[in-house]
């Protein structure tokens, strides 16, 4: 298969396409908007569903009500606009309706800057919005895997009726790098009985968020917490590299996992013996694994484009057993893998 060249945005909206999204509601917001803009273009001329929305609350509403309809559904946003969706993620997550979002992240907080930063980390996976639910949270470290993991989002969010979302930041939208696309091909998608699609010939389904009594939202809550546990079974993903012999071993994740692996490797052109854990699945995060390399190496160091966010996930896998160094930057500054390397050969000649 020929490789093209593309920038992230457009590749993360076309891999959508190719799984299948049939209807995409968004507000413009950089580092972004180009999958706004490129879906504009490409689903009306498919005879799909587009609409800029007046708002984040609306798209993620619009998202909702299409989502009930059983419609492969997706909104993209960028940190601030994902902090107004929280209340729409919420109900579609009580809903139990299968919808996918994407957030490329900016530097905050506040208004920010439109520079990359993954300080919207805490606000993807420890919830975000009202009540106990979690999302599925995939994070890309190049445009490739930024397509693969669109793909999936949307399989693992018909399968397990919730939202999926995608924690890329600038840099991933924003890149130009070549990718191979999969051919089109129609979804294979569970069976949805439960979906709104008129109710001629058979009673008459109710979706919703409001449960009125304790007994009654528990019950929900309940069955929400297993789905939790079986994603948490069978959907964790990483990514070693270097690993073998290793006594330094940087953990980070999209951006500053792909600028680790390049200092990785020049620390071992050094003699260095580093290595890289890359975690994929933000939620589920990979614990287990995590803690089972933990006990072969000496150091950890956690980089992140954030004050050290991850670092508290880090610290609950190994549970401090071994000294764990952090370095952060934050507001968009995105450090070279040479400030990466420096900071390996710290730990490596104290």
């Amino acid at each position: 298969m020929a490789k093209i060249l593309m920038k992230g945005n457009e590749a993360i909206a076309e891999a959508a396409i190719r799984a299948g999204c049939e209807a995409y509601f968004g507000y413009p917001i950089t580092p972004q908007t180009e999958i706004l803009e490129y879906m504009s273009r490409q689903m009306v001329e498919l005879g799909r569903t587009f609409l800029q929305a007046e708002s984040e609350l609306a798209a993620i509403n619009m998202v909702y009500g299409a989502a009930c309809a059983g419609s492969r559904v997706m909104t993209s946003t960028s940190s601030q606009g994902f902090s107004l969706m929280q209340e729409g993620i919420s109900y579609i997550v009580c809903s139990e309706v299968p919808a996918v979002v994407i957030n490329v992240m900016r530097g905050g907080p506040g208004l920010g800057n439109i520079q990359p930063s993954q300080g919207d980390y805490f606000q993807m996976t420890k919830g975000g919005g009202h009540g106990d639910y979690h999302v599925i949270v995939l994070a890309p470290a190049t445009l490739q895997e930024a397509i693969d993991l669109t793909i999936l989002a949307f399989d693992l969010a018909d399968k397990y009726r919730s939202v999926v979302t995608i924690i890329a930041d600038g840099m991933i939208g924003q890149i130009m790098e070549p990718v191979e696309l999969p051919e089109i091909e129609p979804p294979q998608r569970p069976d949805q009985p439960w979906a709104l699609t008129g109710a001629k010939g058979r009673e008459r389904n109710i979706i919703t968020s409001l449960y009125l009594g304790g007994p009654n939202l528990e019950e929900v809550n309940l069955r929400l917490q297993k789905t939790l546990d079986e994603i948490k079974a069978n959907e964790v993903r990483y990514a070693e590299h270097m690993l073998e012999g290793a006594e330094i071993v940087v953990v980070a994740y999209g951006t500053a996992g792909r600028i680790a692996q390049t200092a990785v490797k020049e620390a071992r052109e050094e003699g260095i013996p580093a290595g890289l854990f890359r975690p994929i699945t933000m939620f589920p995060f990979p614990y287990a694994r995590l803690d089972e390399v933990a006990k072969s190496v000496e150091h950890l160091l956690v980089f992140e484009l954030s004050a050290g966010q991850m670092l508290e996930d880090v610290r609950l896998a190994t549970r401090d057993r071994l000294p764990i160094h952090f370095y952060g930057k934050m507001g968009g500054v995105v450090p070279s893998p040479a400030e990466v390397l420096t900071e390996i050969e710290k730990i490596a000649s104290p």
